[in-house]
């Protein structure tokens, strides 16, 4: 029996939709609608799949250039041109909600859901990062939730077979009820080989292949469109179960399908299932479907229209196939043991038509569920914080310079967000395919080898949230440039954009100028770089009872490296070896780690940026990688210049003896994390070229000092052993966790 009741404004609010909303459905469909009916409606209009509150502020960004083949909103992933036929596809999305109830299968769902989205358009997943947010480490729950979250990406990566390579991790009182779970996938596609997502050719016949569908994930769309409250747990049945395993015979199996030629329009079933894969392929068609549920392949028998449509069921994808060639799409799932069901058939109507044992269940126009159709557009209120304030009363001069600067670099060195992520990488495999370089060869992104050529992807994703929530402008650009500094640094062309953007509830006005200015600080930056923003995710409500989380615009880019030789490490070499430190030196403690977690200062402005300073920062660098002048490269950013030296001595295993040859204090110059500044060794040998090069593009720079066998020299000081400091920074994370 099918339980589709006539609906009330009360029914649509309990579903997470607006009395004005309920009302334009009503106007749309010329009548009240069904309960399956406004069950698709409440999903789609969600903001987790319509963008609803989002999208005004997103059309902004720049998404256009040269390399571009598939833009933001055209297909499930970015996709570029990297040379010799092949493109580069990427793409991220968050799984916050679902990892703060159940972290180990939501941060697992949220792999094989990233991967899904570029393997549907035909690349091969070559490699994994993912950008985390926890509460503070000492707490036992936040323990729960890393070890959980780290245990489901290594389980499903692993698995499944494509290496996590890279990433970030940041520990923060704000985040401990709502942590932040991003993911991110790249791929590798041949010209002519990709698939659209979209829906053609009257008559040809619908597809759903990969695992049955059940009722877990059900209104998984609209649970990611909500606060995180004491009661979330009730909504496990929300959070999806995945199989890495079967996920590698669905990768198989699509890809060996494509080449068949047999298929149409291909897209993954994410957020909102069924409902959201035949609605947005229809609609990009302009075409319609007749969908007979009954057909689809089922894990429980008493399943109702309204569960099928909503199941979030993972490695599922739908496919349409050209009429008279089924049985090629057919033979190949057989191949794999996958099912392979005709759920469906397109119709020249606009219309989505859901039957159920020949009942008509629903029917809706495939153009009102989506973006840029029926979906409402809102242009919210914002209003600059209040905590404003409180930034504006900051003075450098009220900071006491500490006498013991060998104690503060111990102290930043221990912090769980600076400190080595040993822990977390060693459960990742970052081997499996063979093609990662930065396994062995530290770099400051890491890179993967595109197989059969001579290029390589450098990829990485980036964001202190320290800055977006002193300044969400400001903060904001400095992701965008310390994500193409680090691309830069590793010897890489920065190539594009792919975001995540996390924020608080947007009907809160002050979390909604965040979020605003956010997007205006991308611009601006995606736009000096010349850098296309291909497509990305919105992450609304990530909201305890007591307050939001920082603004966490996630940026992920990728890079490319034509050749191997101009693959650049960030760990010194050579004995001897000249360290120059390439940038402006500003007098600037602007939410430094610092400041923060040692003098507990919690307001203080944004840290220093010059964007085009910057953009002639990395040209530079770029340059004197290009010309095999400098040994090593790595950025200057979380913990200042002193984290950035020790870490290029670790992953060289050498020391370093450095002073401070500026006029700035003495705290500002080793802890401050003013942007456009890079650190780069050279042999005595090309320190002319490299001075003569400088100031040629008149970038400014330093001499600091030289690489040693072991010891750390600091201002004519001797620290110490360089392994007693690695020492800490290894395993300060451990320490805590096994404490």
């Amino acid at each position: 029996m099918v339980l589709n009741p006539v609906t009330t404004v009360e029914t649509a609010k309990k579903l997470g939709l607006l009395e004005e909303e309920f009302q334009k459905i009503c106007n749309i469909l010329g009548r009240t609608p069904n309960f399956t009916e406004l069950s698709v409606y409440s999903v789609m209009w969600s903001e987790h799949c319509s963008y609803k509150n989002s999208i005004v502020w997103l059309k902004q960004l720049p998404k256009k250039g040269k390399r571009v083949l598939a833009g933001a909103g055209e297909e499930n992933a970015g996709l570029m041109d990297i040379g010799d036929g092949l493109g580069v596809c990427f793409k991220i999305e968050s799984h916050n909600h679902p990892s703060a109830v159940e972290p180990f299968q939501g941060a697992a769902t949220g792999v094989g859901g990233i991967h899904r989205d570029i393997f549907t358009m035909g690349a091969r997943p070559i490699a994994a990062l993912n950008s985390l947010r926890f509460g503070n480490l000492q707490n036992l729950r936040t323990q729960f939730l890393l070890k959980g979250v780290v245990r489901g990406i290594s389980h499903y990566g692993n698995c499944f077979g494509v290496p996590t390579v890279g990433g970030e991790i940041d520990f923060d009182e704000c985040y401990h009820t709502n942590p932040l779970v991003n993911v991110m996938s790249v791929g590798i596609v041949k010209s002519g080989e990709t698939v659209s997502a979209i829906a053609l050719g009257i008559g040809n016949p619908v597809f759903i292949v990969g695992a049955a569908t059940g009722k877990d994930g059900i209104h998984g769309a609209t649970f990611a469109s909500e606060d995180i409250t004491e009661k979330s747990s009730e909504k496990l049945p929300s959070i999806q179960i995945g199989d890495p395993f079967y996920e590698k015979l669905l990768l198989e199996a699509t890809l060996e399908c494509i080449k068949t030629g047999a298929i149409i329009g291909m897209q993954d079933m994410g957020a909102a299932g069924i409902a959201c894969s035949t609605s947005e392929m229809s609609a990009k068609g302009k075409v319609g479907m007749d969908l007979w549920l009954e057909k689809v392949p089922m894990r429980q028998s008493d399943m109702q229209p309204f569960e099928l449509l909503l199941s979030e069921s993972q490695e599922r994808m739908l496919i349409v196939a050209e009429k008279g060639k089924e049985h090629l799409v057919k033979s190949v799932f057989e191949k794999w043991d996958l099912p392979c069901a005709q759920i469906g058939v397109v119709t020249d109507t606009q219309k989505i038509k859901y039957y159920f044992h020949g009942e008509l269940v629903g029917e809706i126009p495939a153009e009102s569920l989506v973006l840029g159709g029926g979906a409402p557009v809102y242009h919210r209120e914002f209003k600059e914080p209040h905590y404003f304030q409180e930034i504006q009363k900051f003075q450098i001069k009220q900071v006491e310079c500490p006498k013991n600067l060998k104690e503060v670099a111990e102290f930043l060195l221990q912090l769980p967000s600076i400190a080595s992520k040993k822990w977390v990488a060693r459960q990742y495999d970052s081997m499996v395919g063979a093609a990662t370089v930065t396994t062995n060869l530290p770099s400051d992104a890491a890179i993967v080898y595109v197989k059969g050529t001579q290029k390589s992807i450098a990829m990485t994703t980036d964001c202190n949230s320290r800055y977006v929530y002193a300044n969400p402008k400001i903060g904001c650009a400095l992701a965008v440039a310390e994500a193409a500094r680090n691309l830069v640094c590793s010897g890489a062309i920065p190539l594009g954009v792919t975001n995540c953007l996390n924020f608080g509830n947007p009907y809160n006005p002050e979390v909604y100028f965040q979020f605003k200015e956010a997007i205006l600080g991308m611009k601006e930056a995606c736009e000096i770089f010349d850098l296309p923003v291909t497509g990305g995710n919105v992450s609304f409500y990530n909201q305890s009872p007591e307050a939001a989380v920082y603004p966490t615009p996630t940026i992920g880019m990728v890079g490319l490296i034509e050749k191997p030789q101009n693959i650049t490490s960030l760990g010194f070499q050579n004995e001897k070896d000249t360290i120059f430190l390439v940038g402006k030196i500003v007098e600037d403690l602007g939410s430094t780690s610092y400041l923060y977690h040692y003098h507990k200062i919690k307001h203080s402005p944004a840290p220093y940026l010059n964007l085009q300073e910057e953009l002639l920062l990395q040209k530079a660098i770029l340059d004197l990688i290009e010309q095999k002048i400098i040994i090593s490269a790595h950025d200057v950013s979380d913990g200042g210049l002193i984290t950035t030296l020790m870490e290029s001595a670790f992953a060289g295993k050498k020391g370093f003896h450095v002073k401070n040859f500026s006029k700035v204090r003495e705290d500002a110059f080793w802890f401050g994390e003013s942007g456009g500044r890079v650190v780069v060794s050279v042999s005595k040998e090309k320190e002319n070229e490299l001075i003569h090069h400088l100031n040629l593009l008149k970038v400014p720079f330093k001499p600091l000092g030289v690489v040693t066998s072991s010891d750390i020299i600091i201002n004519d000081e001797n620290w110490g052993h360089v392994s007693d400091f690695q020492y800490l920074y290894d395993t300060a994370i451990e320490k805590i966790l096994n404490s």
